[in-house]
């Protein structure tokens, strides 16, 4: 059990940082940033804080929006708020991933920053501990309104991008090759690696709250 539980945790954190290296290389791209992006950049300017710290902000409040519409939350959606604004501050601040000099080398670092977004997401989300706290808010404004992914997704995006805008955020043409084309990088890897996130079992924290409940009451009879 426990053994399973250690493998379950490093799949997670390892495909947390996995993604949050593909963010800074689309930041780092230089030319502009995604729509969530633009959004968390804005706060930190606005406000003085570092995009991490931003991101970890709006996550949080999505998570709430989420909860508040039904959502149910795993320690996989917790920990994503948390540590990818911490990966990408502590990637930002050693400066391990280049900066885009041109258009040719923006495009290399957008384009690779899409495709290694999409394959962290394949390694934490086979972690099975819950949905990201934006994907969990999809889906239940969905069910709400019936709308289609696509339709909810898209909606929620141009509604963070026109707030990051407002905040100063900075868009580029990088803005719409991300709005577009992470779909798709999703698609293709999840292809590749053969995985369905469709047909992951999340465990969530309500269910570690009735495991630890029946325990309990085992132990009392």
């Amino acid at each position: 059990m426990f053994k399973n539980i250690s493998e379950r945790i490093t799949k997670l954190v390892v495909g947390l940082f996995i993604c949050s290296v593909g963010i800074i290389m689309t930041i780092n791209s230089n030319l502009g940033m995604q729509p969530w992006d633009v959004l968390h950049r804005g706060i930190s300017q606005k406000f003085g804080i570092t995009i991490g710290t931003a991101s970890i902000i709006v996550a949080a409040l999505t998570m709430l929006a989420g909860l508040l519409l039904g959502n149910n939350i795993g320690w996989g959606t917790v920990c994503n708020i948390i540590l990818v604004g911490f990966f990408m501050d502590f990637l930002l601040y050693t400066g391990w991933i280049p900066l885009g000099t041109g258009i040719v080398s923006g495009l290399i670092l957008l384009i690779g920053g899409l495709i290694v977004m999409s394959f962290g997401m394949v390694v934490y989300m086979d972690s099975a501990l819950g949905s990201g706290p934006r994907d969990g808010l999809m889906v239940c404004l969905q069910k709400k309104t019936g709308k289609t992914e696509n339709v909810v997704k898209v909606t929620m995006d141009v509604a963070a991008l026109a707030a990051g805008v407002l905040l100063g955020g900075q868009v580029g043409i990088g803005t719409v090759i991300s709005a577009i084309g992470l779909g798709y990088a999703i698609k293709i890897v999840f292809k590749l690696c053969h995985f369905d996130g469709t047909r992951v079992e999340n465990r969530y924290i309500v269910d570690d709250i009735k495991f630890i409940k029946g325990v309990a009451s085992d132990k009392i009879r």
